[in-house]
């Protein structure tokens, strides 16, 4: 047989062109790494597993000092762009035009020539990144004139900015005036200083009046005879459903010169404001809002339906001292004529039921009826020879069954203790300097406070009050304490001691601080002190506290030194920090809202809600701030109470 015939081929493997089979891809890599790793034994697995484990946790401890530096240089592009409305000498916001004929106390102030406000010099305070960042500013100001002046050129107008929207809020720039470029250059005069201080207060008083005026516009538009005005969802929100915000700000349109919006103000508390709802009520914030707002503007204007509408509610609040210990549940039913500590516990604060004595005791003097002024007598009375207090601090909280204080060895000036103190001061005040019990109590608690909660910060020597828990010592100052330097300098023009006014002064710079420490020029809620210098900052604040709601105290005690020591640069911190509410609190379509974050001026996070204390309080504050009428709400004759409502000293008739 002849052997099989020899078949010589070629043999040809084609690769795919489907890249998943491609041999030196990712996929390849993966599946190698991944035959390693199960290469290894299981002791060497986990000790990279516990490696890699250990790195990220360090990672994340050490990422809040990373993020505070990355903020640090981040933040500075932000500052730089609001530079133009972020110093104190820049003008007022949206010039007002005051009423004619502006009704004030013993005041009309005359309209100045159209001057330009006066240039004050720059005030250059706080740590030394600050310094820097203020200096940058300035020496970047004549960049921004010529930049202006360009657009001038092109047909677009000095000034004029583009809305800021936060999450959908629209936040209103300031329109400041620029001078004249003229005006500008080396060793030209300035309009407004040859007009002298008085028409440069009186410029800052325009810009607080129209900043009133476009809170009203929001409140009278969305809100009108609600409690609160919720200016970003063009709301309204309801707390007590009388409107406090209405009450709160009659004396304040009153002082200002708003005779318009006064009269119809008066008009809706004449046939609108009714007590006879079933709601309960706070006995202290009612108090001192309604009850404090009506008295006031009673002993402003004369007019009996403030003192018809203000016995109305201070009879239907006595039912809070039917208790054991005659002292008074922290809540009333106004229609029902009851009332009821809170549902979680049998407990008042000490605040609340020691700060409505002003108010009752003023509401006896006016009406001649004592039951107001015997109640809230005997209150002070029962604390004053209370066992638990520790050098004159008194702890936070006190029983309504048993009138004991509860809660003890936890010490603050801050909430739920803080208008105790104040109004030991005003009470002696309001009374004609005669009840020395009064005046004791507050003299040992001053004592108390500068043994046991005073200290001096880190790097700066900023003096602080603190907190005392149990004999520990806690740097934690509430923005509410910024009410004691005013105290403390009234304590002191009322001849109390003068070394109280040393310490007010001390701690009114600590007060300014805490909001020029922080980047949107707006204080926080809460801020730690530093004992310990650390990244050059004294002022420290917790996620949790950077919240502002617009509150009035740093404002306040402001007012009181620039009253009792004519000191300007009082009015040029509160003329700064004016401008930052305007800047980052201010909503266009009317009203200002409080907001989450001050350490972010980029997006400081609007609350939408506008307390009625911006009005009754804060904006107050700031007019009687640039005053230079020192009779206008003199303190000889008239004494605040804790929600800014003046009310009078008593004569010894």
């Amino acid at each position: 047989m002849y052997p099989p015939t020899r078949k010589d081929f070629i043999s040809l493997t084609l690769t795919e062109q489907d890249s998943r089979s491609y041999n030196n891809s990712k996929n390849w890599r993966r599946k190698s790494c991944w035959r390693k790793w199960k290469q290894l034994s299981r002791l060497q697995r986990s000790l990279i597993l516990f490696l890699l484990a250990f790195l990220l946790v360090c990672a994340l401890a050490t990422y809040p000092n990373l993020a505070e530096h990355w903020r640090a240089l981040t933040e500075r592009s932000v500052q730089e762009e609001w530079s133009a409305v972020d110093i104190p000498e820049l003008k007022p916001v949206n010039p007002a035009v005051i009423p004619e004929q502006d009704r004030k106390i013993g005041l009309v102030l005359p309209e100045p020539p159209p001057q330009k406000p006066k240039k004050v010099p720059s005030n250059k305070r706080g740590p030394p990144v600050l310094q820097h960042r203020l200096m940058k500013r300035e020496n970047a100001s004549e960049t921004q004139v010529k930049e202006k002046e360009g657009q001038a050129a092109n047909g677009e107008e000095e000034g004029e900015k583009s809305l800021v929207s936060w999450r959908g809020a629209m936040i209103e720039p300031e329109r400041g005036t620029e001078p004249e470029p003229s005006a500008k250059e080396e060793g030209a005069p300035d309009p407004a200083a040859q007009e002298g201080p008085a028409a440069a207060a009186h410029e800052r008083q325009k810009a607080v009046v129209e900043a009133f005026q476009h809170a009203w516009k929001g409140y009278k538009e969305f809100a009108w005879g609600q409690d609160e005005l919720k200016p970003i969802s063009k709301s309204y929100g309801t707390w007590f459903g009388l409107g406090l915000t209405l009450v709160d700000a009659l004396d304040t349109m009153w002082i200002i010169g708003l005779k318009e919006e006064f009269e119809e103000a008066k008009k809706w508390v004449a046939t609108d404001l009714q007590f006879t709802k079933n709601v309960d009520v706070n006995l202290f914030e009612s108090t001192i809002r309604i009850l404090g707002g009506l008295l006031s503007t009673y002993h402003l204007t004369g007019e009996d339906i403030f003192l018809e509408k203000a016995k109305d509610i201070g009879t239907r609040l006595m039912p809070a001292f039917n208790t054991p210990s005659k002292i008074p549940y922290s809540d009333v039913n106004l229609g029902r004529g009851t009332a009821h500590p809170p549902r979680w516990t049998s407990d008042s604060t000490v605040a609340e039921v020691t700060s409505i004595q002003l108010e009752f005791r003023d509401l006896s003097q006016t009406t001649g009826d004592s039951q107001y002024q015997k109640v809230v007598d005997g209150v002070m009375k029962h604390v004053h020879g209370l066992a638990g207090k520790h050098d004159g601090l008194v702890p936070m909280f006190i029983n309504t069954n048993n009138g004991q204080f509860s809660h003890l060895g936890v010490f603050t000036l801050g909430a739920r203790a803080d208008s105790y103190y104040e109004y030991l001061l005003k009470q002696w005040i309001q009374g004609g300097k005669k009840e020395t019990e009064l005046l004791e109590d507050y003299v040992q608690a001053i004592e108390g406070v500068k043994k046991h909660l005073l200290r001096k910060s880190q790097p700066s020597q900023l003096t602080f009050v603190g907190e005392l828990a149990h004999n520990n010592f806690s740097p934690k100052m509430d923005h509410l304490v910024c009410f004691l330097p005013g105290t403390l300098a009234l304590g002191a023009h009322h001849g109390v001691s003068s070394e109280h006014m040393e310490l007010a002064k001390a701690l009114m710079e600590t007060c300014y601080q805490m909001y020029a420490q922080i980047e949107t020029g707006l204080s926080p809620e809460i801020v730690h002190f530093n004992l310990i210098p650390r990244h050059g900052r004294d002022v420290e604040v917790k996620p949790a506290d950077r919240h502002n709601l617009l509150r009035p105290e740093t404002v306040e005690s402001l007012f009181y030194l620039y009253r009792f020591t004519r000191d300007k640069k009082y009015q040029d911190w509160g003329w700064e920090i004016f401008q930052n509410f305007n800047k980052y609190t201010r909503v266009s379509t009317g009203g200002y809202t409080s907001i989450s974050n001050v350490r972010n001026p980029d997006n400081p996070d609007p609350r939408d809600k506008m307390e009625s204390f911006f009005l009754g309080e804060t904006l107050k504050y700031f007019y009687l701030l640039f005053s230079e009428d020192f009779d206008l709400i003199n303190l000889d004759k008239f004494v605040f109470n804790t929600e800014a409502h003046p009310l009078p000293i008593w004569t010894s008739s």
